[in-house]
């Protein structure tokens, strides 16, 4: 039995005394004790803390799926939205009750705590179709170009050139639907003409503009068109409740696109920033407006600039104050910066291995990150067995508990996916299968562009027709006139036909002609503010 040095109380006392809240929570588990779980010692998370943000992490195959679950579960009891990323596909199974027994059983005996098996309200989304459930699309436009460039792994400078291919769109107000607009608005800014067009975003090489379209071009080819267009997801279907007052799971399948895990993780990250840019401030609510869980976030700040990792911190950071509480879910704090890992209040940390020197430096790393305690955490940590966590969390009054090694409690939904029945009905009976199940393909950059083309060639067509005829006539009368008098009237021109055939006339209208819209504004993230 641990005793602290300082206060003489075991390390049982102190989280039994520090995890006995007076607001709502929710129950994460028992503390352990050796190998016996203390019933009276309950491991609970006050559900006004959870908009402080939080971390689940742990080695592959320790639990972290199946504590995602309980969490779900449990803020859909107490009526708070959730949002989940299904990696594997597993997650549908909140929507079948579990049948218990077994393991079940001898792990809430243990607990001490109710349990009923529970179908929770479950909703599909994929990512453009590739999937179970409706589909998630976002345009261009929304998206953004500091998003866009993590997806196309641009460097600095790429990255540069595209936020000013993507200024120039919104200055003209073209709206960017998908892939064949943002290659269209390339192809015209390193056309012949749209050359003027380029020089007046004066840093954007020619070269760099085609190595961004072939970028574009080969994401287009890899299925980036699924992806990108309308009708774009509205997130604020993700703050929905039942009849019954429980708040609705949405699950975003994510098993056929895994070969794509830079697009996914950044298209999180575009679902966040929507929320970020569109609800309104709250304070800090008695319960959050949604909690977003953020699943394999190491692949999201992978290689990514130091501009994009600022937008991400500001974005965590302020988004608290809108009532969503983000948790990211990956294998070691260490694959989250320390700008944002400092914002995680809240901590369920499952098993670490030490097989190599970087897991040790991993495990060393993580064992920092928690308050002081009685614990042993680097032998804790590594002797964890599977369905336990070390847990900390912020009290009601925004002081992290006592560390406390945790027995987490079963998922009331059956662990592992739903069957295909069950899924059927889930995306037959959804309310948001109509809204985004067709896609749509309105006028927009690639429209606009192409006809502006065709026009500027049939007016030149036209214009060396008009030349032609105009030679043709200007010969014949100076053949009939008598000598002198031909050349005098070629050379008096009129006035209009000097003007209307000028440079600048033709470049005031080329300026006339690119505005088609009201200019596009940006959010924290350069996500497009959207007219709703």
């Amino acid at each position: 039995m641990l005793v602290s040095e300082q206060t003489g109380s075991t390390q049982i006392d102190l989280v039994r005394e520090g995890y006995t809240f007076t607001e709502p929570s929710i129950v994460l588990g028992g503390a352990v004790d050796g190998e016996e779980v203390v019933a009276d010692a309950v491991v609970r998370l006050p559900l006004g803390s959870m908009n402080r943000h939080g971390l689940v992490a742990g080695a592959t195959g320790t639990g972290k799926t199946v504590t995602l679950q309980v969490l779900a579960e449990q803020l859909s009891d107490a009526g708070v939205p959730v949002f989940l990323a299904d990696i594997k596909g597993d997650l549908t199974g909140m929507a079948t009750p579990s049948p218990g027994g077994g393991k079940v059983d001898e792990r809430m005996g243990a607990l001490a705590q109710e349990w009923t098996g529970t179908a929770y309200p479950l909703e599909l989304l994929n990512l453009g179709g590739h999937g179970v459930g409706s589909p998630v699309r976002a345009t261009i436009t929304d998206f953004g170009p500091t998003l866009l460039s993590k997806v196309l792994r641009l460097n600095k400078t790429q990255e540069s050139s595209l936020a000013l291919v993507f200024h120039w769109a919104d200055r003209q107000g073209l709206a960017l639907l998908d892939l064949k607009d943002l290659q269209s608005v390339i192809q015209h800014l390193i056309s012949d003409e749209g050359k003027d067009d380029l020089k007046s975003l004066g840093g954007l090489a020619t070269s760099t503009a085609g190595v961004i379209l072939r970028e574009l071009v080969a994401l287009s080819a890899g299925g980036g068109d699924d992806f990108f267009g309308e009708p774009a997801f509205d997130t604020a279907d993700l703050l929905r409740t039942t009849s019954d007052g429980k708040g609705v799971i949405t699950c975003l399948e994510l098993p056929g696109v895994q070969d794509k895990p830079v697009l996914f993780s950044t298209f999180l990250m575009w679902l966040l920033a929507d929320l970020f840019q569109d609800l309104p401030e709250v304070g800090n609510p008695d319960k959050p407006k949604l909690v977003f869980f953020f699943d394999e976030a190491h692949l999201l700040f992978d290689d990514a600039s130091d501009a994009f990792l600022d937008s991400v911190e500001q974005a965590v950071r302020l988004i608290r104050s809108k009532g969503v509480g983000v948790f990211f879910v990956t294998q070691t704090p260490k694959d989250v910066p320390d700008g944002v890992l400092a914002q995680l209040g809240n901590r369920v940390q499952h098993a670490l291995r030490a097989h190599t020197p970087n897991d040790a430096k991993a495990l060393k790393a993580t064992v920092s990150t928690f308050p002081t305690s009685e614990y042993d955490l680097a032998e804790v940590l590594t002797s964890l067995r599977t369905g336990e966590a070390v847990v900390t969390v912020l009290s009601e009054k925004g002081a992290p508990t006592p560390v406390a090694r945790t027995m987490l409690r079963a998922p009331q939904g059956q662990i592992g996916p739903s069957g295909q029945p069950v899924l059927d009905g889930l995306v037959s009976a959804s309310p948001l299968r109509a809204k985004y199940a067709e896609a749509l393909d309105r006028e927009s950059a690639y429209e606009l562009l192409t006809a502006k083309l065709q026009a500027v060639e049939a007016e030149r067509t036209e214009a060396q027709e008009r030349e032609r005829i105009e030679a043709e006539e200007k010969a014949r009368v100076e053949a009939e006139l008598p000598r002198g008098r031909g050349r005098a009237r070629a050379e008096d021109k009129g006035v209009v036909e000097q003007v209307v055939g000028s440079s600048a006339f033709r470049s005031m209208l080329r300026s006339a002609g690119t505005v088609i819209g009201r200019e596009i504004t940006r959010s924290v993230l350069g996500t497009g503010r959207r007219r709703r």
